[in-house]
């Protein structure tokens, strides 16, 4: 009996019991999405740069293990690291957990080390980059490594007839977390005067708040979520997660359409990525933006996102999910040359580049996932949409280091963001060389009339 099975047919859960668990998981993702929002997309890259540059040389370099690297660079190189560190774990995380059952554990150990790092960039100030960075690189694969342990729950607290539903609600809780803490810094960093603050002391209590946020809400899902027992087996936990890993790669060079839609997938999202982490950056290095404007044009991607999303859908429902997606990279590409030629100085239009953000983020990643779930053979979902997670969160690593390689060679942001087309661009055709239909006839499922 594997740990699946085992998860699924250990006792039957009643209703009751069953939505309870419901409600505690989808606050882990009210508790860890003001990491992704607030720390990542909003003030770390500014001001991780910030620090970096009172650090620099005369030329514009620190020099980390003596190696010069420019000071704007330090950013995305970070979120990159923090990603091959990611990579390299998560396997071992997911392993363990399907293993032994005990994933409560493990979600406590990733959650509460992520928010603890988060917390301490309080202390980052004066020129302490290196400090940021190793933060920065704990807290994202932190986050990594607890999303797989917390995605593994789904498929134990609902019945696959629910199971949408359950997903959806915890990416609204997430996206409602995000926003309500985004107006509460604003409030904190448009009236730090009147707090007898500085805008430093801003910035940092906003970062420190972040993880103080994600330790104390999930506290919720570890509460009222339950392991489940599973078979003991005389492999230990980790080997075999990379031997499940090597499998699963093995079995998917049998079905070499859907190993396609990922491989494009893989792509584009890296693309999507690192505009979501970049692009703080973008605004106030480049464009000379204010960390106020800065905050409310991610608001605004906040709201737009759910709008985006369910408009999205619609026109998936009437010209087909893959056709949908397509046409959402070329809008992102639209947008990356759009960004490339935005005046500095001018709000309006950055304001603007961010509702078009918003509008085909969610979209773009709601539909590639349903996509996705067309093309993965019966019985094998839940090892498939492993490899699906990591190549979503864990993967996600060549796009920022291209980000700051373009930098670290140009001195230039605008050439930066305008090499992220690649992604875009190939990624397109990547997909477009997909036979979705065939593809979905040979994963062994019916095949939708539009996809």
């Amino acid at each position: 009996m594997t740990a699946e099975t085992a998860d699924r047919t250990d006792g039957t859960d009643d209703g009751a019991g069953r939505r309870r668990e419901q409600r505690g998981w989808y606050f882990y993702d009210f508790a860890c999405s003001v990491y992704s929002t607030s720390v990542l997309t909003v003030f770390l890259g500014p001001y991780l740069t910030s620090v970096a540059k009172a650090a620099a040389d005369a030329d514009g370099f620190v020099h980390p293990l003596g190696i010069p690297v420019r000071a704007g660079s330090v950013f995305p190189y970070a979120v990159s690291v923090s990603m091959v560190l990611a990579i390299l774990v998560m396997p071992l995380a997911g392993a363990a957990a399907d293993r032994t059952g005990r994933k409560k554990p493990l979600l406590a150990v990733s959650a509460y080390l992520g928010a603890t790092a988060t917390a301490g960039m309080f202390f980052l100030d004066g020129d302490r980059y290196l400090l940021g960075a190793f933060l920065l690189i704990v807290a994202n694969a932190s986050l990594a490594v607890s999303m797989v342990v917390y995605n593994a729950y789904l498929p134990q607290i609902s019945a696959p007839e629910e199971r949408d539903a359950v997903s959806a609600r915890g990416w609204a809780f997430g996206y409602t977390s995000g926003a309500l803490v985004l107006v509460l810094d604003l409030v904190l960093y448009t009236g730090h005067d009147s707090f007898g603050l500085s805008e430093s002391d801003a910035v940092r209590i906003s970062l420190a708040s972040a993880g103080l946020w994600w330790g104390a809400f999930t506290l919720v899902p570890l509460r009222r979520l339950r392991d489940r027992r599973v078979t003991q087996t005389r492999e230990g936990a980790v080997g075999p997660g990379w031997k499940q890993l090597v499998a699963t790669l093995k079995d998917m060079r049998r079905h070499p359409l859907t190993l396609s839609f990922l491989l494009a997938y893989l792509v584009y999202n890296d693309g999507v990525q690192t505009v979501i982490s970049q692009a703080s950056v973008y605004g106030s290095e480049e464009l000379g933006l204010d960390q106020t404007t800065l905050i409310t044009a991610v608001l605004l991607v906040q709201v737009l996102a759910v709008a985006g999303a369910l408009g999205m859908g619609r026109l998936a429902r009437s010209y087909g999910a893959k056709r949908t997606i397509l046409g959402s990279l070329a809008a992102w590409t639209l947008i990356l040359a759009a960004g490339y030629f935005l005046p500095a100085g001018a709000p309006v239009w950055f304001y603007a580049l961010a509702a078009g953000i918003g509008l085909v983020l969610g979209g773009s990643q709601a539909l590639s996932r349903s996509l996705f779930s067309h093309l993965v053979p019966r019985g094998k979902e839940a090892e498939y949409f492993s490899v699906y997670e990591m190549t979503d969160r864990g993967l996600s690593w060549l796009g920022p280091l291209v980000f700051g390689l373009a930098y670290q060679l140009s001195g230039s942001y605008r050439d930066a963001i305008i090499s992220l087309v690649i992604f875009f661009g190939l990624g397109f055709v990547l997909l477009a060389r997909v036979p979705v239909r065939r593809a979905v006839a040979a994963a062994g499922n019916p095949v939708p009339e539009r996809i």
